[in-house]
Parts: C-alpha cells; structure tokens; sequence
C-alpha cells in the first residue's frame, strides 16, 4: 500500500495531500511549524493497514501547498478553515484528528469550535497557550527581523546539527538517519517568509485556550517528549488534566518528534488509543418504498 499524493482546491489556495487506506475510518494528521505531510510519512501505510484513511496535509505556506505572498493570507485562523474546508472536500462527516505542535495548536481550535465533527483529538507535543521561547518576547522578535531580513535559508542552516543539549534520541537521528539533515533543511526552505514571520508573532502572543478545553467530550490523548521545548511538558499535563478524561503520555527520551526520535514507544501510544476508540455509529439505512 503506498500513499497517493495529490492536490486539493479548498478556497483560495491548493493543499498537497498524501492519501491512503481510502474506505477506512477518517484519520487527519497535521504536522507542526516548518514541517510537512512527511513527517508522519513512516506511518502512512501502517495506519491503513490498521483500517485507517490516512490523510496528511501541508499547511499553506508549507512544503508543496500553495505560498500566498501577503502576510495578510496567513493566521490560525485561516489555517483552520483550510483543514475544515479539506475535510469536506474530502466527503468527511467526522474524523480522528492528530495534531502535532502548531498542528495541534489548530487542532485545539477545531475541537473547541467544532467538536460535532470529530471522534477522537490527539495533541502531540503542543501546548494551549502562547509559545515560549529562552529569552522570551525579544528573542522571538529578533527571529522574526532575522527570518525578514535573511530568509528561510539562512534558518535552515540552524538545523544542520542536533540542537545544544539536544537529548540523546536527537543526536541518533541526526547520526544515522540517511539523509535527515538534508529532508530537515529542504522543509524550511520549502517554508513561506511570509507565513513564518506572522506565525511568530501569533504563536508568542495566542490567548490560552485551557478553559475551552475543558468543555470537550470526546476521546483525547496528550503526547509529548519528555525532552520537548521549554513549557511543553507541563502544558501537556495542564491540558490533559483540563479535558475531561484525556490520557496523557510522556514518551521518555524523546523531544519534540517523538514519532521519529522514539518511534516504537510513540507507535505504541498512539495505537493503543486508536484501538480502543469506540466503533462509528453506521447510520441507519433508508426506507424502502414496496414495489
């Protein structure tokens, strides 16, 4: 089974899909800031072979879906709407909804704004309010000015070794994953100056959405590294404790892609709570009319 990528109208700009498992249950995956559809693409066909329609989107100004070049065509909110507007193009009444760091972030918004169209939510490594950053608001501005005034080339060239720090699962990917750093940086590059610097901005200064969380009734699972970025680990706790019955996983050695820096243990979580997530209601047939 191999995913088909293609490309999908939704409003105003195309969005690159890879697709699989079609006639399985709906499953959306959203990957995170600079990233793309790839990011789960280990999992793709795993997934579907579990009976799982398996869809991976880039955002706009991501990977290989449509740039818009005004920072006026980007916002949460507008990201939102694009993967509801996927979602129906799609034929998808309900959906499970995995959401990975600002994916998640857009997750939250849907669940809280439309929790009618989703049977299950896993948030990975997100967290519900602002973003952090060491440093704090000024170091988020100067990387803003930075990405203005130089690109997102000059960004990927930061990726090029693990991180200062970075827990032993990082420095292994780096080290023996053909090709990660090249597939790392080509994600950045393929990343809108646009969107980049307007997410900055949104992401240091988004309201916290902890106490809509708690209105939630619906399946949740929290995953997060035990090494992921500063406040993401306790944010995780907050939001687990906050919706109704969630299950919280800390994946112990991991960062902030667990599914690539502690893939069994990730593999493991996830698909324990999958398993378990009640059977879709089949709705009831049509009346036949007699002959």
């Amino acid at each position: 089974m191999t995913a088909t990528i293609r490309s999908v109208k939704v409003g105003d700009v195309d969005l690159a899909i890879a697709e699989t498992g079609r006639g399985g249950r709906p499953l959306l995956l959203q990957h995170g800031f600079t990233g793309a559809k790839e990011d789960f693409a280990d999992w793709w066909d795993a997934l579907a072979e579990r009976g799982w329609h398996v869809v991976a989107p880039d955002l706009r100004g991501h990977g290989a879906s449509s740039h818009p070049r005004s920072r006026n065509d980007y916002s949460m909110e507008r990201f939102e709407s694009d993967l509801l507007g996927l979602v129906d193009a799609l034929g998808w009444t309900r959906f499970t909804l995995l959401g990975h760091s600002l994916g998640g972030m857009i997750s939250q918004a849907i669940a809280i704004e439309r929790p009618e169209r989703l049977d299950a939510l896993v948030l990975m490594d997100t967290i519900s309010g602002p973003a952090a950053m060491e440093g704090g608001g000024l170091r988020f501005a100067l990387l803003r000015l930075f990405v203005r005034l130089r690109g997102m080339d000059a960004i990927a060239k930061f990726v090029r070794k693990p991180p200062p720090g970075a827990p032993e699962s990082v420095v292994r990917l780096y080290a023996e994953r053909p090709g990660f750093v090249e597939w790392t940086q080509s994600k950045v590059r393929n990343t809108s100056r646009e969107m980049a610097t307007v997410m900055m901005r949104e992401l240091s200064r988004r309201p916290d959405c902890l106490d809509d969380l708690r209105a939630l009734s619906l399946p949740t699972l929290v995953l997060v590294g035990e090494f992921d970025m500063p406040g993401f680990v306790d944010g995780s706790r907050l939001m687990a404790d906050a919706v109704p019955g969630a299950r919280l996983v800390i994946l112990e050695g991991a960062a902030h892609n667990p599914q690539l820096e502690t893939p069994d243990a990730w593999w493991r979580a996830l698909t324990e709570f999958l398993d378990e997530l009640p059977a879709p209601a089949i709705p009831p047939a049509p009346p036949t009319t007699p002959a």
